[in-house]
């Protein structure tokens, strides 16, 4: 088993308002978080790591998570108490309103995977050569497409493409989806919309299906990236399994 994470502010922003981290609990159970931060004097930087670091941290506490039931309830709850620090966090600082962050996340044990998202940033499964998008996009755009408005042509370069329909801190509640999936996959990857703006799942593959050390693939599509305008910032938390038999 082997992790990499990395986050980059892209050719275009000024600051980077990403928060990405991959943490292992007592128990050697794995949790991979990405959050994309918006909105605010600097306040999407501070949304993201309130989430980021609320969540990975209670995580490294746990000696196990528990049973599949046990960790969906924990994970809901771990991110509506996230969630509740932003929208605090907003209403003491007044710089700060209209801030917010996406999550998405997953949640390695022996016996599941779980995917949780609010928002854009997308969480993938590689298997057999094969990337598949696990996570659903809660965007204004990805609403229309579902209704029969848009197409999926169509939804790739609307201008409201970024207009979400969730987020953190956004409101006292927020409802995450979650995602029971086969454990039987090489590999997790997550991020921001910063590298799927910029490269389609087939490129992305294929960096992750080269012969080159973890942290340079992930090192190589923060490159791909940025050489292809680099509009947002960029944010990748990348898991392999590796050899199954020896996890």
């Amino acid at each position: 088993m082997e992790c990499s994470y990395i986050t980059d502010s892209g050719k275009i922003r000024s600051h980077n308002e990403d928060s990405v981290t991959i943490v292992i609990n007592k128990g050697n159970e794995y949790l991979l978080v990405v959050a994309d931060g918006m909105g605010g004097h600097r306040g999407g930087e501070i949304a993201s790591d309130i989430a980021v670091s609320h969540i990975s941290d209670n995580f490294m506490e746990l000696d196990k998570i528990g049973t599949k039931e046990e960790a969906i309830n924990w994970l809901k709850e771990i991110v509506s108490a996230a969630n509740l620090k932003i929208y605090q966090y907003t209403n003491e600082n007044a710089e700060s309103v209209g801030m917010g962050t996406t999550i998405v996340l997953a949640l390695l044990t022996k016996d599941y995977l779980l995917f949780g998202n609010i928002g854009d940033s997308s969480g993938y499964v590689i298997k057999d050569n094969h990337i598949h998008k696990i996570t659903n996009d809660h965007t204004l755009v990805d609403l229309l497409v579902k209704s029969g408005k848009l197409s999926a042509e169509e939804a790739k370069n609307h201008p409201r493409k970024n207009v979400l329909m969730r987020a953190l801190g956004a409101n006292t509640k927020v409802e995450m989806d979650i995602f029971d999936v086969e454990t039987d996959i090489d590999g997790i990857l997550l991020c921001s919309d910063g590298l799927t703006n910029m490269l389609t799942d087939d490129q992305i593959m294929k960096v992750l299906s080269e012969k080159l050390p973890i942290d340079d693939k992930v090192k190589k599509l923060v490159y791909k990236s940025n050489n292809r305008g680099g509009t947002d910032n960029i944010s990748i938390a990348y898991l392999d399994r590796g050899d199954k038999s020896d996890n």
